[in-house]
């Protein structure tokens, strides 16, 4: 099993930490029928882990200001509706991070494509404590993933030099935003398959299945992660 000694993880949040995958999908099915769009489960797919001002004013063609920003907030608010849920292992992880007393509570944050509105909403509806330094929200970059922007900005938010930091991902748009921005990256299988990871060409450093299989202890003034990338599968194949 590889360890990893970093000085601060740097989470994504939808699809690594909280899964809105149904709240999504229906915003998607209600903005295909409102603007004429393909399937909702391509544009989803497409879409996911880059910033809704992005990604609306690609497929849906909001060249006006004001008319994209309300769109945001009426996409959101759907997604809310649809009830995001924690995935498995995220906040263990987070409250081991937290439960180590040698740690400065500015060794993590959350770096995300959602609004700041979206965000605490999404964040106290599962449970998940805010970061103590703060969070990054498309709000505060001017280009989002995969521009190395946003881990660039959360890395300034817990004062660690970037290539110190450990990203957590799901997307391959967030994977390649760390590695922009010259952090080590950890894909999680959670929104895509391994094999789908892979196939993106975004090289994350390790891949586990989900946040069950990382721990975190704190080791010579670093947070050191133990990693079991077996993948999920691994016992049939070996049958």
């Amino acid at each position: 099993m590889p360890t990893l000694q970093v000085d601060a993880i740097l989470f994504d949040m939808d699809g690594t930490l909280v899964d809105s995958t149904p709240g999504v999908m229906k915003a998607w099915a209600t903005f295909a029928h409102d603007y004429a769009l393909p399937s909702a489960a391509e544009v989803a797919h497409a879409s996911h882990g880059r910033r809704l001002y992005d990604t609306l004013k690609e497929w849906c063609k909001i060249d006006d200001e004001t008319k994209l920003q309300a769109e945001i907030v009426r996409f959101e608010d759907e997604v809310i509706k649809g009830g995001p849920v924690i995935l498995p292992g995220a906040l263990e992880l987070i409250n081991q991070i937290q439960s180590l007393n040698e740690v400065s509570p500015s060794r993590w944050t959350i770096v995300t494509s959602a609004t700041n509105v979206y965000t605490p909403k999404a964040l106290a509806g599962c449970s998940i404590p805010f970061p103590p330094s703060g969070y990054v929200t498309s709000n505060d970059v001017s280009r989002g993933k995969p521009l190395p922007d946003p881990y660039l900005a959360g890395a300034k938010k817990v004062n660690i030099d970037p290539s110190k930091c450990l990203v957590i991902e799901d997307a391959p748009s967030g994977i390649n935003s760390a590695h922009a921005a010259g952090s080590k990256s950890l894909a999680v299988c959670t929104s895509h398959s391994r094999k789908a990871i892979i196939d993106s060409k975004c090289n994350p450093d390790f891949i586990v299945e989900d946040l069950t299989r990382v721990s975190v202890k704190w080791v010579d003034g670093k947070l050191e992660l133990d990693i079991d990338e077996t993948p999920a599968d691994s016992t049939i194949l070996a049958n």
